[in-house]
């Protein structure tokens, strides 16, 4: 049985001609993935244009699997990356970012990461679920400890995603513009 991993790639400052330059070796890169992958897509400084890091959510045989793909991404090897965030995750909403029902455009999209410090928090989808776009814990390579959330969704501004969780229940909540990746059609 395969787990699910999330996979986040933070820009090293002054990155975007490297990533430039290599964005058809990512995008083979990614394809090569193409059946594991639940979500996918970069994630954007306020301006909404310039890159500030890579979200993938994979299905994968394992952690061994997880590190492969996180670390032999071409953007990685060739030193585009300040760090990488990499946890396996539990797809609750059990669909894919395609299958989302408000489509690929239209609104604000982001990535919400809850950095968990103590007791496991917000283990339930929320019951607005309309605006999901994908939803999990973080958790330990054996998935057994809660290491945070993740979510994807649409909202009108920062402050509404960050809201899809428990404030006082995580060491950190990050909020990321975010939008639909993968190869222009």
């Amino acid at each position: 049985m395969d787990m699910e991993f999330l996979c986040y790639h933070r820009d090293r400052s002054g990155s975007l001609p490297l990533r430039d330059e290599l964005l058809e070796e990512h995008w083979s890169y990614m394809d090569r993935y193409a059946k594991e992958m639940i979500a996918r897509g970069p994630t954007l400084a306020d301006d909404g244009d310039t890159p500030t890091g890579s979200v993938h959510i994979v299905d994968l045989p394992d952690p061994a699997a997880a590190r492969t793909f996180a670390f032999d991404e071409p953007n990685y090897q060739a030193g585009a990356y300040r760090d990488v965030l990499l946890r396996r995750w539990r797809n609750l909403l059990g669909r894919t970012m395609w299958d989302f029902p408000g489509g690929r455009s239209g609104g604000n999209r982001y990535l919400v990461l809850g950095l968990g410090a103590g007791q496991a928090a917000d283990l339930a989808v929320p019951t607005d679920r309309d605006d999901l776009i994908a939803y999990g814990p973080l958790l330990s390579d054996d998935g057994s400890t809660w290491l945070g959330t993740a979510v994807l969704l649409r909202a009108p501004d920062p402050q509404t995603a960050r809201a899809v969780l428990t404030p006082d229940r995580y060491a950190e909540i990050e909020v990321h513009n975010w939008q639909f990746g993968g190869r222009p059609a």
